[in-house]
């Protein structure tokens, strides 16, 4: 199906223009675990490289929603409700999943991702009541991310999609999600291919497409803003 924003075509699925719609390198996989991605409106607007509707279209047990207070947001708070709720939200009391294993109960597990700035993602925090009240998850991992076209605050931060394999691997080795050989080796393939396809355009002088600029600050070397 195809939208209209103003003068252009864009995918509805991906909200990329037509023209680099990324939908066909995505492969939906089935998770026990729900992900509900909540997303800020800011980055809603980053269609060029947000990549939480990439996440959300590659896990067939996800919803996507916008917005910054949640509280008495009646899907999520029945989600909350009928799930084994955790956030990702590094905290002093989160749970690492990379060394432990999430309290299992009768209840389906659910894991609340927030897509956006890390300033973004306190406000939606803070405003939201009912995420407040989540346990909280983490990870560590030796991973850098491989977002050559954004720069990231700290060299260790990854983007939504990445954040989420490496759930779905610890999950995986946890046996609480039971991927077949290969599953998971072209996840982040709309993610390559949207840097790939983002780095041509910049790198062609006769493009529109807005410069990474450096900036310099005095006495120090230059930075990527």
């Amino acid at each position: 199906m195809k939208t209209y924003y103003g003068d252009r075509e864009k995918c509805y699925k991906c909200y990329r223009p037509k023209s680099s719609c990324m939908c066909g390198y995505i492969t939906s996989l089935q998770t026990q675990t729900k992900f509900v991605i909540l997303m800020h409106p800011k980055e809603f607007k980053k269609v060029k490289n947000n990549t939480g509707f990439f996440t959300h279209l590659s896990l067939k047990n996800s919803e996507v929603f916008v917005g910054i207070d949640f509280s008495n947001h009646n899907t999520i708070n029945d989600i909350i409700a009928t799930h084994e709720s955790y956030i990702l939200f590094p905290s002093e009391d989160a749970l690492n999943l990379t060394k432990t294993k999430p309290h299992q109960t009768t209840k389906p597990l659910a894991i609340f991702l927030i897509d956006s700035t890390w300033a973004c993602a306190k406000k939606i925090f803070q405003s939201s009541i009912n995420l407040q009240k989540l346990k909280h998850m983490s990870f560590t991992t030796s991973r850098e991310s491989l977002y050559q076209i954004k720069q990231q605050p700290q060299k260790n931060y990854l983007s939504t999609i990445e954040s989420t394999l490496v759930v779905l691997e610890l999950l995986q080795s946890y046996e609480i999600e039971k991927f077949e050989a290969g599953d998971l080796e072209g996840f982040l393939e709309p993610f390559f291919k949207m840097i790939e396809y983002q780095k041509s355009l910049i790198e062609n002088p006769l493009s529109n497409a807005v410069r990474f600029k450096r900036h310099v600050p005095k006495g120090g070397e230059s930075t990527q803003r």
